[in-house]
């Protein structure tokens, strides 16, 4: 008899109608499964790490029950059930494989996690089996899989979005890339598991009422890993050893980042530091932002008005501030280097038409112009572009870069993906990757020279953008406290989704008019919430291109600003410990509550506050005119109010005074943080 599921060595096989699925362990506690109809199973893509070996236990039998299959730590099938063919444990997970159903179980009790059909579309035998790969060109498919739904389940997690929900429960989710939506196809189950799909084509996730959906447009199989853990901080240590950990920041990188659109001169970004040096006010970086060049795709300071960058580096570090610079991905055909880049495949292409990919203004431009975008996915580019890179700035001592434009960027919200095509396959099949291999290029370019300490600051990601130390923050919001509010729950998924390095445009990007009284309370709530982000960052593009420095937004901002400048200094050792732990762990310095407080059903739903770190629970202010909001503590401990030094038992909701001065924080009793001071004292 011809075995339907067989093991062959830790993994099991099941062949039927052309299909081929591998079911495996992959690492801790995780089992992976993938499925296709071509000959072969594709290549392991770079995005998902190899895991470290285990010791899995894996067992198969013929599709009649009737015979015993090659077995890995067990011989006894009794257990099965006449219903399933196959199963494996390996350490927390399990996965019982029957005729068209994968179950994944937690090991210890046997509770079902998630339980899905996810083979092929086939009417033979009386089966309904709702996973499929249906074909769409050469040996390229469709893939769609389906999954039980739980009514109480909640999800968390799936990159950025700029919807202000923490849970994704009850949301349809485009698996794309764009301006403040961030594509990271990795789910935090609050019923005990992870999920990773691993997959950069466009697709959807759907976490409906009746099924739970994966898809993907264009692709040559499915492939996702499912983890497993006693608690969401294990699950996420476990999803950071597939994906990557996150390399050990650079101490810099934690202060005060200063920056506007856009400081058009050398001489103007100079006075600028120099002028928060003469104030005494911390400042760690300053940006030098886009349109510095001569024309896009050239990469170096344009002379005219940056006459010299190395003279202007050479200061900056001398006040301890690191520059950091931004550079875009788009190609202008007046560039010097378009016609080498279009000459040897290193522009994103088009299978149709001429491939222009948006239209931009440039340097010295009266009217936007037709721009291309470089193609970082062929190693060509990442070597030509770095060479640049190298030449213009890194000589110069400029170490940090601001990635804008990487989703990438493209003419039309909704661009035709099937049209664009990259050197990885058509954007249909591999538009996650774009802001991937982007992060790799700068990674690679710095790692070659000996840094060690990397980071770069941009506007997307995918899984596991987090080694190459990539920071992202959220994108061209709107100046509105509804964004700001926005803004945390879009944090704390990211820091689920793998992601420790976060930030915002503190402020908003876009519509700010400093002279408004609107405006003004609404930076300094702002700047409140940006002191316990991972990134510290002024930015934005305010009304009539006004100044956008500390100083700019009256005296009495000033003095609340100022108070917030001087608090995230103090807060630096503490910072500093809690990177290094997100490094370690793969758990973020700002996370929410659940993260901590797992076992207080409350804090599941939670949305508008968060930790910074384990013992700094942070309540920021988001409704105009509000001087209290309604803060919960946390079961399990007591919590000192940093302002009054009142100490509350945890697991109550509280009324908290918040005037404009004050930002409702709390403290774990018991810890020891004592760079956090006044007013009050912790």
């Amino acid at each position: 008899m011809t075995k339907r599921i067989e093991a062959v060595g830790q993994r099991l096989i099941w062949k039927k109608y052309g299909m081929t699925l591998w079911v495996e362990p992959w690492g801790h506690d995780a089992i992976r499964v993938r499925a296709t109809r071509n000959r072969s199973m594709p290549d392991d893509s770079d995005v998902l790490l190899s895991p470290t070996p285990v010791q899995a236990e894996t067992t198969s039998r013929y599709c009649n029950g009737a015979d015993t299959g090659l077995a890995t730590g067990i011989t006894d099938l009794d257990g099965l059930g006449s219903e399933l063919d196959g199963r494996i444990v390996n350490g927390k997970l399990s996965v019982e494989m029957g005729e068209s159903i994968l179950t994944f179980r937690r090991t210890d009790d046997g509770e079902e996690l998630l339980r899905g059909r996810e083979l092929i579309i086939c009417a033979g035998e009386g089966q309904a089996i709702t996973g499929a790969l249906t074909p769409r060109g050469s040996q390229r498919y469709q893939a769609k899989v389906e999954f039980t739904s739980y009514e109480d389940e909640r999800i968390y997690g799936m990159g950025q979005h700029r919807h202000g929900l923490l849970d994704q429960k009850g949301c349809v989710l485009d698996l794309v890339h764009h301006n403040c939506e961030v594509n990271i196809p990795f789910a935090l189950s609050s019923r005990g598991y992870g999920f990773i799909w691993n997959n950069p084509a466009v697709g959807r996730a759907e976490f409906g009422r009746t099924r739970t959906l994966w898809t993907a447009d264009i692709t040559e199989a499915i492939d996702y890993v499912v983890i497993a853990g006693e608690s969401p901080a294990s699950i996420l240590s476990r999803y950071a050893d597939l994906t990557g950990h996150a390399p050990q920041i650079p101490e810099w990188a934690i202060g005060f980042w200063q920056c506007k659109l856009r400081y058009k001169t050398q001489e103007e970004l100079l006075k600028v530091a120099r002028e928060y040096k003469k104030r005494g006010l911390p400042i760690s970086a300053i940006v030098i932002d886009y349109l510095h060049w001569t024309h896009m795709g050239e990469w170096k300071f344009d002379p005219e008005f940056w006459p010299d960058p190395e003279a202007m580096v050479k200061e900056l570090k001398a006040m301890n501030i690191e520059p950091v610079v931004s550079v875009w991905p788009t190609v202008s055909q007046h560039s010097e280097n378009f016609k080498p880049m279009m000459r040897d495949g290193m522009l994103v292409g088009a299978d149709h038409g001429v491939p222009v990919m948006l239209s931009f203004t440039d340097k010295g431009a009266d009217e936007w112009e037709a721009m291309y975008l470089s193609d970082p996915t062929n190693q060509d580019t990442r070597d030509f572009v770095w060479s640049r890179i190298r030449q213009n700035y890194y000589r110069l001592g400029i170490k940090a870069f601001w990635l804008d434009a990487i989703e990438p960027e493209l003419i039309s919200h909704f661009p035709d993906y099937e049209n664009i095509r990259y050197h990885a396959g058509s954007a249909r099949e591999a538009c996650g990757l774009y802001p991937w291999y982007a992060q790799k290029l700068f990674h690679d370019g710095l790692a070659a020279e000996g840094e060690t300490k990397l980071l770069t600051l941009g506007r997307s990601a995918f899984l596991g953008s987090q080694r190459f130390g990539a920071a992202v923050w959220n994108g061209d919001i709107k100046s509105s406290f509804e964004m700001l509010a926005a803004s945390i729950p879009a944090g704390l998924n990211m820091a689920i989704s793998g992601m420790p390095w976060w930030t915002t445009d503190i402020g908003g990007f876009h519509g700010g008019d400093t002279e408004s009284d609107y405006f003004k309370e609404l930076i300094v709530r702002w700047f409140q919430y940006g002191v316990f982000c991972p990134l510290f960052r002024l930015h934005g593009f305010r009304k009539n291109d006004a100044d956008n420095e500390v100083w700019s937004f009256g005296d009495k901002a000033y003095t609340h600003i100022r108070a917030c400048l001087e608090m995230r200094e103090r807060l630096r050792s503490y910072i500093l410990q809690y990177m290094k732990v997100a490094s370690d762990t793969g758990i973020s310095i700002m996370r929410p509550l659940l993260i901590d407080s797992p076992e207080d059903s409350a804090v599941w739903a939670i949305e508008d506050q968060f930790m910074f770190g384990p013992d700094i629970l942070v309540a920021p202010v988001t409704k105009e005119g509000a001087t209290s909001r309604r803060v919960y503590l946390p079961k399990g401990t007591d919590w000192i109010d940093h302002a009054t030094r009142q100490t509350f038992t945890g697991g109550q909701w509280l009324e908290a005074e918040a005037p404009l001065e004050r930002i409702p924080l709390y403290q774990r009793k018991g810890s020891d943080i004592r760079k956090l001071k006044g007013p009050g004292k912790i």
